[in-house]
């Protein structure tokens, strides 16, 4: 894949990729505003705006064209979800919109800066693909860790730790270890953490994609309960027509590598969605159009 990022990476590396994310963010704590001249602020009442963004990879094999003339803008409070095929890009380009990808060409604001501005201004939460959680931390205690690099007091690491662990519905669960939780609370807990510091933004790749079907579909649930309770902007990654279809307000659809933007889909399903709605002529309706416009981008192809 053209993407070298952590996601796909093994246990070792996901929590130092974690960790690095964390360790970049307390950047600002030490006197970095993100600010400057390459932070200039940007008014547009967008949460995202993307403009002819391309990324290409060098390789020893030569170059490798990950994103091509991408463009996007996201309002704030949206659920975007990006679906294409393995390697199109979805993955890079939430590494660029968080600064861990830098792009070749164009621009990106992410609140009206620049994503390193954003980044440093702790303006986004993110939940890998793995849980990524340290297994000698409790549920608590993995919570509470970017808290502990920020520098909040022992009271409030305490406080955010359990109301985010109760809002999604880990209460009770506080002091269990992840050897002692399955895939799911794990990945509820990583969510939990995200959220912790309350960001403006979420970007999540793929978080239910090695869980099975039933438990999917029940996180799929909570997450939307926990969207419409909280308003974040998200971004968020996955393989699955029906669930990108069922979580967001629009759908970016994406061609194989160089990975283009070739179809922004409305979801106009409401917000109180329940599993109920995927028999619905409205759901299935753009099911279908989410599936023609990945067969119109080649994604089928041999």
């Amino acid at each position: 894949m053209a993407n070298t990022g952590y996601a796909g990476a093994g246990a070792g590396s996901r929590h130092d990729a974690a960790w690095r994310l964390l360790r970049l963010k307390s950047a600002s704590a030490r006197g970095v505003d993100g600010y400057g001249t390459e932070g200039e602020r940007v008014t547009t009442g967008m949460a995202i705006e993307i403009r002819d963004l391309s990324l290409t990879f060098q390789t020893a094999d030569g170059p490798v064209y990950a994103l091509e003339k991408a463009n996007l803008a996201v309002r704030p409070g949206e659920f975007i979800s990006f679906i294409g095929p393995s390697g199109c890009g979805k993955t890079t380009l939430l590494r660029v919109i968080a600064d861990l990808e830098k792009p070749t060409s164009g621009s990106i604001t992410v609140n009206g800066v620049t994503p390193e501005a954003a980044r440093l201004g702790r303006q986004y939460g993110y939940v890998f693909q793995a849980p990524a959680l340290y297994p000698w931390r409790t549920a608590e205690a993995n919570v509470m860790l970017p808290l502990e690099v920020f520098g909040y007091s022992k009271a409030e690491r305490q406080e955010r730790a359990r109301r985010y662990l109760a809002m999604v519905n880990l209460a009770g669960f506080e002091k269990k270890y992840p050897w002692q939780l399955s895939g799911g609370m794990q990945q509820r807990v990583s969510i939990a953490r995200a959220l912790s510091f309350e960001p403006a933004l979420l970007l999540m790749d793929e978080p239910f994609g090695a869980l099975d079907e039933i438990v999917r579909d029940r996180l799929n649930e909570q997450l939307l309960r926990l969207w419409a309770e909280t308003r974040k902007t998200v971004i968020f990654v996955t393989h699955s027509i029906p669930e990108a279809v069922f979580l967001s307000t629009r759908i970016v659809v994406m061609s194989p590598r160089p990975g283009r933007i070739i179809d922004v889909i409305d979801c106009d399903l409401g917000d109180r969605r329940t599993l109920d709605i995927r028999e619905t002529p409205e759901f299935l309706k753009i099911a279908h159009r989410v599936r023609e416009g990945l067969r119109a981008g080649h994604s089928y192809d041999d």
